[in-house]
């Protein structure tokens, strides 16, 4: 946290010209909700807080327990620059309080903060950076969503300017207007599919960057005439989008994951934090593919990992280890999709590696070779598991696993759970068009 007071904010707000202020939240789901104040309740909202009615959001309370408390953070401030200059809105990121001024339990942001103090109790700071793949699709006569393509370009294309290149151009500047660092924007592999990468940075800063990601993104697209979407598989037969995170812990300013003795330079640290990853990757996949669509993209042939393995090397595991050394040393955790809530994700992914750094679990040896073209009976021998299949499976995989349900809490734990139950049965109860298509004139 910076050292900014309330004066100093409000003297920034008034500089700025903001008429109105956004106060950004964020529901189980990682799906941001807003409560919109004008400029002269600033004031108010940074000494007091604003409060809400949570028995409306997904995963929060229940209706006699809904008074909650919006606490902006300050470091989170941002002018939104796709506002007109005459009506400039600005935005904090909030967490959420209940009565006595307590940390609500159900607020992702807490959720992520308690680890982050695990960790730095041990003198940890962790650190992460995602890659954010998104597709971009038009809209029909209506302004519905559609999943026609708006570019018919492929990885690392350079096309002629299009819509969507522009729009890709849009997003980039206006997160840059916003604070971000921006590292790399290229065509993906699929048609109308895309990736703006970002510096990595500490847990915190970068989920809340997931966030802002996302929000810029959908709302440039819409200004556009077009949709952006984060859904992990819109269309079958063709590559999903993905969430690699890259995570690494330093000591001192210093990236513990290096030794420049070691084999392949990779410290003991970080073998035992891959180890815990790999110990407790199939609970973890109920925060990194939350959705029961999050499943067809984990399938195999089509990049995403499936394996519980890792390597220096091959992208077919669960976790790769990148060529870069020094202090960009790091683990890419490459199951996750961009529909996850990246404070719930990234705890998870410290809990797990907390674990493995302090009970020293090892990992098994890396596998090097491409495990899509193992055989079962190879991977069995090897000892390679499979991510679990499904959302219910992943969840069931998170109820028995004690150490992410900890870092978690049960308030997180017993959403999630009512939440996997719904969408299954929602999901079961509905007949999709490949049944009709399939069944209706043979039966």
């Amino acid at each position: 946290m910076s050292d900014i007071n309330v004066s100093e904010m409000l003297a920034r707000i008034k500089a700025d010209n903001v008429k109105f202020i956004r106060l950004q939240f964020n529901d189980i789901l990682g799906i941001p909700k807003n409560v919109a104040i004008p400029v002269i309740q600033v004031e108010k909202a940074l000494t007091d807080g604003i409060w809400i009615d949570g028995s409306s959001i997904e995963g929060f309370a229940r209706i006699d327990e809904s008074d909650m408390i919006l606490k902006p953070d300050m470091d989170t401030y941002q002018i939104l620059p796709w506002r007109p200059s005459d009506k400039k809105a600005a935005r904090f990121i909030c967490d959420v309080y209940t009565y006595g001024n307590k940390p609500f339990e159900g607020d992702p942001r807490h959720v992520l903060k308690k680890n982050l103090d695990e960790a730095a109790k041990l003198g940890y700071v962790f650190n992460c950076g995602p890659e954010l793949e998104f597709f971009v699709f038009k809209r029909d006569e209506k302004g519905r969503a559609t999943t026609e393509f708006v570019d018919h370009g492929g990885y690392f294309d350079l096309a002629p300017s299009d819509a969507a290149e522009d729009l890709r151009r849009e997003i980039v500047l206006a997160l840059t207007e916003m604070g971000f660092e921006i590292e790399a924007s290229h065509h993906e592999v699929a048609e109308s599919q895309h990736e703006i990468d970002f510096k990595y940075g500490d847990a915190l800063s970068v989920a809340d960057k997931v966030i802002t990601f996302k929000f810029a993104a959908k709302t440039l697209a819409l200004m556009n005439g077009m949709h952006a979407t984060f859904m992990a598989k819109p269309i079958g037969l063709i590559n999903g989008t993905g969430m690699h995170t890259h995570g690494s812990l330093s000591k001192d300013g210093k990236n513990v994951f290096f030794d420049e003795h070691a084999k392949n330079q990779i410290s003991d640290v970080m073998m035992y934090y891959i180890g815990g990853l790999l110990k407790h990757a199939k609970a973890i996949t109920r925060l990194a593919n939350p959705t029961i669509n999050s499943y067809k993209r984990l399938v195999p042939g089509y990049e995403a990992p499936v394996y519980i393995s890792w390597s220096a090397a091959n992208r077919s595991a669960l976790i790769r280890v990148p060529a870069a050394r020094g202090n960009s040393t790091r683990a890419e955790l490459r199951s996750p999709d961009p529909t996850c809530n990246p404070y719930l994700l990234f705890a998870g992914m410290i809990a797990a590696g907390l674990d493995g750094i302090k009970n020293k679990i090892l990992p098994p040896p890396a596998s090097d070779e491409n495990i899509y073209e193992l055989t079962s009976e190879e991977r069995q021998e090897r000892g390679i598991e499979m991510l679990p299949g499904s959302l219910i499976e992943a969840n069931d995989e998170l109820l028995k696993d004690k150490v992410i349900c900890d870092a978690l809490g049960p308030h997180i734990v017993e959403n999630l759970t009512k939440i996997a139950i719904a969408e299954n049965d929602a999901f079961r109860l509905t007949v999709h068009p490949w049944e009709i298509e399939r069944y209706i004139d043979n039966f």
